[in-house]
């Protein structure tokens, strides 16, 4: 019995040890499940995570490929522009070469120059009249050719600036006048008020103060040659110039007060709007204005007018201040004009609103806005014409050497007397010289005249000899061709005679007793006629002919053979005439064209003159460039160098770069192979 109690016991203790272990089989399974599933998770995640790396690491090595592949085509055409460079700076090195030799060369013909100057200078020159002011004042400044067509060019342009001004100023003053008889009152139907009368009266008369600015101004242009100095203080033109601007401000000033009135009398109108009041107050204001700006430019005239009378009259360090207010005056009289342009605009738009408007107020108004177009177009140009040439205005054309003084007309006279006889005589020593025989060739000559000497006396015998011949000759040839033509002249009058008598004769013998009567009658008026000219033959006649003098008693016959003689002397004389007129015209059109083409050879000349002073300045300016190349070629070689030294340092930090990517490669390769040798192992 306790055999059994002790045996359940041992299997109760066996069935529980049994119902543990089924107990830790249990969850030791549900541990192992639960650890491979996480592991199979985890191993997911990994293998996610590899080909993650996988991908990453492909992308990084075809990016870093293309970096090195990039890098060596790089590489390979910094390799190639290092050559170029190099053969570029070798070039250049040896042009740096060549260039210093020029400038030894230069300097060495500089130097030499210098020498036998300051040798000229200290044996020829007694003492510098240019260093002191009060001596060089009194040297006579050289002529500048280039200044007086400069001069002649801008005169030309501003010649032009002024008649298109002068135009547009009489067609504002007459189509003024035409709207102040039209508005506010029409005149062909009612009375215009007294102001406006005498308000037209004065603009009626513009003419007499417009025209002569470009009479003036054409004599000012016309006054300025090449062989005429042109400053200010020798331009006695711009003094009639100025005065005709003076009466010209003063009829603006005139006109003023009847214009604003005028104005005012528009605005007082029935049927005048607040905003034509506005418009013709802006009016107002912009006639005060251009008044007060030709009021300036008269003064700025004047005074530059007034050093061709009095050379004290304005400080030459003043003519430059105001050359610059008056362009600047210039620039403000434009902008009034185009101010009082589109106010104009403005007012005739409102007026064609109004009920009362005609069509001859229209037109007018019309004339009146395009005269204003024409004068604002006018003012511009003039305005920038002064701007562009204002450094011409303010530059001193003409002054001794290193100096500024102010010309005076003493001087330029000496100047101009100077330069009519350095003219003179560059033209005497350009003439061509004769053309001269070698002297192999004079002597020979002079062999064959030293033997000639002999036989030269009959041979100028035979030559008189044989020159009176031919002329004789030529006479004798003249006569028998005088003898020919009269004896053409005979033989045709005889078979003119024969004719006739042929003629007669068939008459005589086939007629009737009508025609034997007629024939009687004839042959007894041919007989009287006959007996007639014995006794007129019996006198003695005197011809005269071109000739000669020759007294005859001469038949019928002899005097018609002398009358024909006569008419063929004349006719050939005259023919001779003829051909020694045709001789002359023709010498006379040689002459002219002779004439035109030394005409055209001298305007070849000067422009060869042009071309040489041209081709000067392009040699200075060459010379200036070879300077300035070589200044960009000594820095061009210094930043070629820099640059060479940066790109050697940037190869070899890019090798370097390169290198570490390439270790960075191989190490996440081996990381990524031994990730998957674990995950395989697993």
């Amino acid at each position: 019995m306790q055999t059994q109690n002790v045996f359940d016991e041992d299997l109760q203790k066996k069935i529980e040890e049994n119902e543990r272990l089924h107990i830790q089989f249990y969850e030791a399974d549900e541990q192992h499940k639960r650890q491979e599933a996480e592991l199979k998770s985890r191993l997911q995640e990994l293998e996610k995570n590899s080909e993650q790396h996988q991908a990453v690491v492909d992308g990084l090595t075809t990016k870093y490929m293309e970096t090195i592949e990039r890098l060596q085509s790089d590489k390979a055409r910094l390799e190639v522009k290092a050559q170029t460079l190099e053969r570029e700076a070798k070039e250049c090195r040896l042009r740096t070469e060549e260039c210093q030799q020029q400038l030894r060369r230069c300097q060495s013909d500089l130097n030499r120059q210098v020498k036998q100057s300051s040798s000229v200078i200290q044996e020829k020159v007694p003492f510098n009249d240019t260093k002191f002011s009060d001596y060089n004042s009194l040297n006579v400044p050289p002529h500048n050719r280039r200044h007086q067509l400069k001069a002649r060019d801008v005169a030309g342009q501003a010649l032009s600036f002024i008649q298109d001004l002068v135009a547009a100023l009489l067609n504002f003053h007459s189509y003024t006048e035409q709207r102040v008889h039209i508005y506010p009152l029409d005149s062909s139907i009612e009375q215009i008020s007294p102001l406006n009368q005498k308000f037209s009266q004065y603009l009626h008369e513009n003419a007499a103060y417009v025209r002569p600015l470009e009479d003036s101004f054409l004599q000012l242009h016309q006054s300025i040659t090449e062989d005429t100095v042109t400053v200010l203080e020798t331009v006695v033109k711009l003094k009639s110039f100025a005065d005709n601007f003076s009466s010209y401000t003063r009829f603006l000033q005139k006109i003023l007060p009847y214009q604003l009135k005028s104005l005012e009398e528009e605005c007082e109108a029935p049927l005048c709007t607040a905003a034509l009041r506005v418009k013709n107050q802006e009016l107002q204001s912009d006639m005060k204005r251009i008044t007060s700006m030709f009021e300036k430019l008269q003064n700025y005239i004047n005074l530059l007018a007034s050093l061709s009378v009095r050379q004290d009259a304005m400080p030459q360090s003043s003519t430059s201040a105001v050359f610059t207010q008056l362009a600047g005056c210039l620039h403000i009289l434009h902008d009034t004009v185009k101010e009082m342009s589109k106010h104009y605009n403005q007012k005739a738009g409102l007026e064609q609103e109004l009920p009362t408007v005609t069509q001859k107020l229209c037109t007018t108004t019309e004339c009146l806005l395009g005269s204003l177009g024409s004068l604002n177009s006018s003012t511009g140009k003039i305005a920038t014409f002064f701007s562009n040439n204002l450094d011409f205005f303010t530059s001193v054309g003409y002054s001794p050497r290193g100096s500024t003084a102010a010309l005076n007309p003493l001087q330029a006279e000496s100047m101009l007397s100077n330069k009519k006889k350095a003219a003179a005589y560059v033209h005497a020593i350009r003439k061509p010289r004769p053309q001269s025989v070698p002297y192999k060739e004079a002597l020979s000559n002079r062999r064959i005249l030293t033997s000639s000497t002999e036989s030269r006396e009959g041979l100028t015998q035979q030559v008189q000899q044989s020159q009176e011949k031919i002329a004789r000759l030529e006479q004798e040839k003249e006569h028998w061709l005088l003898e020919a033509q009269l004896g053409k002249v005979r033989l045709e009058k005889e078979n003119q005679r024969i004719v006739d008598l042929e003629t007669q004769l068939t008459a005589a013998l086939g007629g009737s007793l009508n025609s034997q009567t007629a024939a009687a009658s004839t042959l007894a008026q041919s007989h009287e006629e006959a007996e007639t000219e014995p006794k007129a033959a019996g006198k003695e006649t005197l011809c005269t002919s071109l000739v000669g003098m020759l007294c005859t008693t001469p038949t019928v016959e002899h005097v018609r053979d002398e009358e024909s003689r006569e008419h063929l002397i004349k006719t050939h004389y005259m023919a001779r005439v003829g051909e020694l007129t045709t001789q002359l015209q023709i010498s006379d059109s040689k002459a002219v064209h002779f004439h035109s083409e030394c005409r055209a050879l001298a305007k070849r000349l000067a422009i060869a003159e042009k071309s040489r002073e041209a081709l000067s300045e392009e040699v200075k300016l060459a010379n200036q460039n070879i300077t300035r190349l070589q200044d960009e070629l000594a820095t061009t070689k210094r930043s070629y160098e820099d640059q060479l030294s940066m790109m050697s340092d940037h190869l070899c930090s890019m090798n370097e770069t390169l290198s570490k990517q390439r270790e960075e490669i191989d190490t996440l390769k081996l990381g990524s192979k031994g990730n998957a040798k674990k995950n395989k192992g697993r």
